[in-house]
C-alpha cells in the first residue's frame, strides 16, 4: 500500500520503481472519499490528476530528468487562481466563476512537476479563525470532528493533517496558515512579505497578503518554497532578491542562537496554563542545549489586534469593492429600480455575514469622520511595530512565541464570542503586520488529546536560517 513520509523518499521510491505517480494518486483519492465529511475540498480534479500522473509516469519511464516537485501530490486553498478551474473563495459571490489565469505560484508548481488533486475549503474570502464561515460549510478537524479546522486555510491544513494530499498550498493574512496548523498539528509556514508572488491570488489585505505552505515536515516545506518563490513581473510587490536552494540547507550544522520572547505573550490572561508551561520548558531546553534566551517587554501587544482589524478591512473594503454584481460576481435575480438597489442585494445576497462585517468596518474607519483617528493612527502603530522588530533583530536571530492562544475549540463557538475569536488571532498577526517569515511547529500534545505549536519568527527574507532552526527543533 502506498504510504508518504516525506518528498525525498517519495522520489526515491519513483526511481526505483516501488511506487508510482498514478499509485500516489490513487491512493489520495480514495483518500478523500473515504473522508469526505471532514469537507476539506471543495471539488476534486480527479481526471486531471490520473492524467497528470499518467504523463508524468511515461516521462520518467523515457529516461526524462524529473522535476523538483515531480508527482508531489498538491491541494490549493479557493482563493489561488488555477486556469479553467472553478474559483470561489468559498463564498455564493463567486460560485460561478471560473479562474481566467493561473496563479504564479501554481505555474511554478506544474513547470516542476506538481500534481494539483483540488480545491480546498476555506473562510470566505480567506475571513475568519476556524472555516465556519465558508458558504458551503465548515471543515472538521481530523483529530476530533466535532472541533474545528482553524481557518482561514482550514480544508488546506486538514488535508494535510488526514493525509489526503502531500502538501497544500494556502495564504495568510493574519495566522491564516499557522494557526490552523496548529490546531491540525501540521507544519505551517508563511514568507516574507514579497517573498512569494501575489498573482492569482485573491485579494483580502493586499499589503498583508502571503501565499503560505502545510506540509509534514520542514523539508517539504523549504522545496516547495525554493519552487514557488521568485521576482515575478505581473506582482510590484514581490521581491527580485535571489532565492536560496532552502531545502539543500536545512540540516545545516546549527550554531548556538540568540532567541528573543515577548514576557507579554506568556503572562496573557486568555493563554491556556499547559501551552504556558510547555513554551518555558521549551525554553528550559534551549537554554540547556546552549542558546541564548532572553525576555523582551513588548509595550505594544495589546494594540496588536485592533490594529490589524482596523487596516486589513479598510484594504478589505477596497479590495472586495469589485464585487458589485455587474462586472462579475453574483447577481440578485430579484427586480430592482436603480443601480444602487442591484448593489445592495447583490452583495447582501452574495457575501457571508462576517464578509459584510469586515466591509462595513473598514468603510467606517475610511469615512472622512474617523480615517485620522482610526486609520491612520493604526498605520503609525504598524510603522512603531517595524521599528521595533527591526530592533529586535538586530539584537537576536529569533523570536519565539505560542502560535495560538489555546487548542482547537468546540464547532459554533463563534457565534458565541466573535471577539473571542478575533483575539485568537494575537500572536500571528504581528508577523504579517511587519512582513516577517514566520513558521508554525507541530510540537506538542495537549492533555485534551490536541496537538498545539510553538512559532518561531525571523528576520524578513531569512527564511533559510529559519527553516534550518526549525528542523533541528523538529528533530530533537
Amino acid at each position: 500500500m502506498f504510504c508518504f513520509t516525506d518528498i525525498q523518499t517519495y522520489h526515491g521510491q519513483l526511481k526505483t520503481g516501488a511506487t508510482t505517480c498514478a499509485q500516489a494518486v490513487q491512493f489520495y483519492l480514495g483518500q478523500i472519499k473515504s473522508q469526505e465529511d471532514l469537507n476539506a475540498y471543495l471539488e476534486i480534479f480527479a481526471d486531471e490528476a490520473i492524467l497528470s500522473a499518467n504523463t508524468l509516469d511515461a516521462q520518467r519511464l523515457e529516461g526524462k530528468p524529473m522535476g523538483p516537485l515531480h508527482g508531489v501530490v498538491v491541494g490549493i486553498k479557493d482563493v489561488i487562481s488555477y486556469k479553467g478551474h472553478a474559483l470561489s473563495a468559498a463564498s455564493k459571490m463567486l460560485e460561478n466563476y471560473t479562474a481566467m489565469y493561473s496563479a504564479t505560484a501554481i505555474e511554478r508548481l506544474l513547470a516542476a512537476g506538481a500534481i494539483i488533486i483540488g480545491r480546498q475549503n476555506c473562510d470566505e474570502f480567506a475571513m475568519g479563525s476556524s472555516n465556519e464561515n465558508s458558504a458551503y460549510g465548515p471543515v472538521k478537524n481530523a483529530a476530533n470532528p466535532s472541533l474545528v479546522s482553524g481557518g482561514s486555510s482550514g480544508g488546506s491544513a486538514v488535508a494535510v493533517q488526514a493525509n489526503l494530499c502531500m502538501v497544500s498550498l494556502g495564504s495568510d493574512t493574519g495566522g491564516s496558515v499557522r494557526q490552523p496548523a496548529d490546531f491540525c498539528g501540521v507544519v505551517g509556514f508563511k514568507p516574507s512579505y514579497g517573498r512569494i508572488s501575489r498573482y492569482g491570488l485573491i485579494a483580502y489585505a493586499s499589503s498583508f497578503d502571503q501565499i503560505g505552505i502545510l506540509s509534514n515536515n520542514i523539508a517539504d516545506a523549504a522545496l516547495v518554497l525554493e519552487v514557488i518563490a521568485g521576482a515575478d513581473d505581473f506582482d510590484s510587490t514581490v521581491s527580485a532578491k535571489m532565492v536560496p536552494a532552502y531545502s539543500q540547507n536545512i540540516h545545516a550544522v546549527e550554531s548556538k542562537k540568540k532567541i528573543a520572547y515577548f514576557k507579554e505573550t506568556l503572562s496573557h490572561p486568555g493563554l491556556d496554563p499547559e501551552i504556558k508551561a510547555q513554551i518555558e520548558n521549551q525554553i528550559v531546553q534551549l537554554r540547556a542545549a546552549g542558546h541564548i534566551v532572553e525576555a523582551l517587554s513588548f509595550d505594544l501587544m495589546n494594540f496588536i489586534v485592533p490594529t490589524y482589524y482596523v487596516l486589513t478591512t479598510a484594504e478589505a473594503s477596497s479590495n472586495l469593492s469589485r464585487f458589485d454584481g455587474v462586472r462579475f460576481g453574483h447577481r440578485t435575480t430579484k427586480k430592482v429600480d436603480d443601480l444602487n438597489a442591484l448593489y445592495t442585494l447583490s452583495r447582501s445576497e452574495g457575501f457571508g455575514a462576517e464578509v459584510q462585517r469586515r466591509i462595513l468596518l473598514g468603510s467606517f474607519v475610511l469615512s472622512a469622520g474617523y480615517f485620522d483617528a482610526y486609520f491612520t493612527k493604526a498605520q503609525q502603530v504598524r510603522q512603531k511595530l517595524v521599528e521595533f522588530t527591526n530592533q529586535v533583530f538586530s539584537q537576536y536571530d529569533f523570536i519565539i512565541s505560542p502560535t495560538v492562544p489555546t487548542t482547537a475549540f468546540k464547532l459554533g463557538m463563534q457565534h458565541q464570542s466573535a471577539t473571542e475569536i478575533f483575539l485568537a488571532d494575537i500572536y500571528t498577526v504581528y508577523a504579517n503586520l511587519v512582513g516577517i517569515p514566520s513558521i508554525s511547529l507541530p510540537l506538542y500534545t495537549h492533555s485534551n488529546g490536541m496537538p498545539f505549536g510553538l512559532q518561531v519568527m525571523s528576520a524578513s527574507f531569512e527564511e533559510a536560517a529559519l527553516f534550518s532552526f526549525s528542523n533541528s527543533l523538529m528533530a530533537a
